[in-house]
């Protein structure tokens, strides 16, 4: 038989399972989603049961986990760490069928009364062994191969939330099994940090994949100092090995009562836990868990029943180093493997725009999956996700799929070209432009791209900028929809049998709209270049570019130069008008406007007064003795001064305060002037130069 495809495939998966096992939990590095895992070795679990003459001991199904890291001292666990069969099917049935098998096992007839069950969360993180002796944690080891683990003392002892000693009489020797995790707050503020490293060119610096990943990696951290950085929390669920009762230790008559008491010692636990009569109590569990897993602020995959009663669970046993009287019953999974087919550009109501890729169909999170989105070029670039790849994608709830990583083959194969984010806007045309410090290209024909149509009238129609009133989100809907308004002049092309055409428009209402947008053709230059809808260009910025140039065609046409010297602009707001208006779609659009009568009045340029800080630039970092961030900001710029939020070689002065941060150390850096409050008000004083 040693040429049996059945034999050549188990060899396969003894490989390739190996091959995960060790990426997940030695290198910290997983590549593929559990559910692959999964459904790997349940397959190579189905050849063995039809040829169990070809199980060997170095199988997969064999083990309970990975080896520990040779970093780490071996500790050989009193009580092995078992794993608990895995209930793939995802509905009622799953629940049902456990319950079936526990009762054939104690040989219960229909008549008897249902089986008492506990139903538990399944938390997405590491097991852990909590060793204390007199009331003392001495040792803290992974599962490992579920003989052996790891001994990470060091690392454990910085979560908070694992007690060092026990507060409460404990019995002398207690171990304490539980799940270390990591909360969906903590894991993006962790990311958000590892971004801003890799950005700052720290080196050896990634993101991570997931919550369990980063818990995974900070427990494997041999320095605790970086351990206790990432933000770790634990659950307790079950017990190793504790002081025997006839030696004094606690006697339990249930597991509810053990979870009870480890509450009692000072442990976290799980507030959802519940007691279960029966299959209908398990599936409402699974049910309504499953209802509210996305607002849980942390990641669980399933849930867990065990059988209550801990004499029914000695009387149950084991099969294949698996417990009969438990059961992880899993919800569909949230991470799947699927091909990238193309990479398109969404354009979005507010002109960003989103690299997403386009997949082969794959069900993942309840629903089947075409599109995921990559955020931005950044990380696009970063996952460096190409046509033609295999990539992780993960759905969780209502959240949109996103690609997690890229599986890379074992062997060398040619790959698609990398991602490059366009320079013009896929819909319209237009320049698209990334403002520094920003991570999103955006398209700048607001006011002619058909994607940010709706909301370039919602905002030109606002009440703060040239206001027409009755013009809302429905009716804005239903006009575009429609057909009859492509861009803003056509709103003043409407006319009132147009409009009383649309659903649900009386005459009346249609009335009501064409006199108030007769009405708004009378504006304000301030009103009037708010409403364009330009970047960074709110209502104070539109009254001191209204304020200081006195005409529309003087702000069309100034140079980054000129925008800057009003008061109120600075480097990234300057850029966004010039562009704006360097867009001949803009202008054209700004002509036709005109051309529907909209007028406002315009006068002479504002007199220039001389100011002490004209054409400085000025950072604030740090807490100051007396003034407020913002009234620091309102004083420099009503000097004249340019406040920025990056230090750079243009920076001409960095005003810190206490308990300043890294501006005043890449001021030091570049040379720029570091000056207190004092001498900033100072400077104030001072006349114009």
């Amino acid at each position: 038989m040693a040429n049996h495809p059945d034999r050549a495939r188990l060899q396969t998966l003894h490989e390739t399972l190996h091959r995960y096992a060790h990426q997940y939990y030695v290198l910290d590095e997983p590549t593929v989603p559990d559910a692959e895992y999964d459904r790997l070795f349940q397959e190579l679990q189905a050849l063995e049961a039809a040829h169990p003459e070809w199980v060997t001991p170095d199988s997969p199904t064999q083990r309970v986990g990975g080896k520990p890291l040779d970093q780490f001292a071996s500790v050989r666990h009193a009580v092995p760490m078992l794993s608990i069969r895995t209930e793939t099917d995802t509905e009622a049935s799953g629940a049902q069928n456990f319950d079936a098998r526990v009762r054939k096992e104690l040989v219960l007839a229909e008549t008897d009364p249902p089986v008492e069950y506990v139903a538990e969360l399944k938390f997405d993180g590491l097991a852990m062994n909590l060793r204390y002796e007199q009331g003392v944690l001495v040792q803290a080891a992974t599962r490992g191969d579920g003989e052996t683990g790891e001994d990470v003392t060091q690392n454990i002892r910085t979560i908070g939330q694992i007690p060092l000693r026990l507060s409460t009489e404990a019995p002398a020797v207690l171990e304490v099994r539980g799940e270390v995790y990591m909360r969906r707050d903590d894991f993006e503020a962790l990311n958000e940090r590892q971004r801003a490293r890799i950005a700052a060119g720290e080196k050896g610096e990634k993101t991570f994949v997931n919550p369990r990943n980063a818990a995974a990696g900070a427990v494997r951290q041999l320095d605790p100092g970086i351990a206790a950085q990432r933000p770790l929390s634990f659950f307790a669920y079950g017990l190793g090995e504790v002081t025997p009762v006839e030696q004094g230790g606690p006697a339990f008559g249930t597991h509810y009562d053990m979870l009870q008491t480890l509450k009692h010692w000072g442990f976290p636990v799980a507030a959802l836990v519940a007691i279960a009569n029966g299959a209908p109590e398990l599936v409402a569990y699974h049910q309504r868990i499953g209802q509210t897993r996305d607002q849980l602020p942390f990641d669980i995959d399933g849930v867990v029943y065990k059988v209550n009663s801990l004499a029914l669970q000695q009387r149950l046993g084991f099969v294949s180093r698996e417990p009969r009287w438990a059961v992880a019953h899993k919800y569909p999974a949230q991470e799947q493997m699927t091909t990238v087919l193309g990479i398109d550009i969404q354009v979005g109501r507010t002109g960003k725009l989103t690299p997403v890729a386009k997949l082969a169909p794959v069900f993942v999170g309840g629903v089947t999956v075409t599109n995921a989105t990559l955020h931005n070029e950044d990380e696009a670039r970063r996952k460096d996700v190409r046509i033609g790849d295999t990539v992780v994608v993960r759905r969780a709830g209502d959240v949109i799929p996103e690609v997690v990583s890229v599986v890379l083959p074992a062997e060398t194969v040619e790959r698609g070209a990398e991602f490059t984010m366009p320079r013009i806007c896929p819909v319209c045309g237009s320049a698209a432009v990334r403002e520094e410090g920003e991570a999103d290209y955006r398209c700048t024909g607001g006011l002619f791209c058909s994607a940010q149509r709706k909301q370039a009238i919602l905002h030109f129609a606002h009440r703060r900028a040239v206001e027409v009133e009755g013009l809302g989100d429905k009716l804005v809907e239903q006009m575009v929809d429609a057909g009859i308004v492509k861009t803003l002049p056509d709103l003043y092309r409407l006319g009132f049998t147009a409009l009383a055409a649309l659903d649900r428009m009386a005459e009346k209402s249609a009335q009501n709209i064409v006199d108030a947008l007769e009405k708004s053709k009378q504006t304000t230059l301030p009103r009037f270049l708010f409403g364009l809808g330009i970047r960074h260009v709110g209502e104070s910025t539109a009254k001191a570019l209204a304020r200081h140039f006195g005409k529309l065609d003087a702000i069309m046409d100034a140079t980054v130069e000129q925008l800057l010297e009003v008061a109120d602009v600075g480097p990234i707001v300057a850029e966004s008008i010039h562009t704006f208006f360097a867009q001949a779609h803009n202008r054209e659009v700004v002509e036709q406007l005109r051309a529907c009568g909209l007028t406002w009045e315009e006068g002479e340029p504002a007199v220039q007064v001389p100011k002490p800080l004209t054409g400085k630039t000025f950072v604030l970092t740090g807490t100051f003795p007396t003034l407020g961030r913002d009234q620091a900001k309102d004083l420099l710029e009503a000097a004249g001064a340019k406040v920025s939020g990056s230090v750079s070689k243009k920076t001409d002065y960095v005003v810190a305060g206490a308990e300043a941060g890294s501006k005043l150390e890449k001021a030091q850096m570049l040379g720029v002037a570091v000056i207190d409050e004092a001498a900033m008000l100072a400077l104030l004083q001072a006349p114009p130069q």
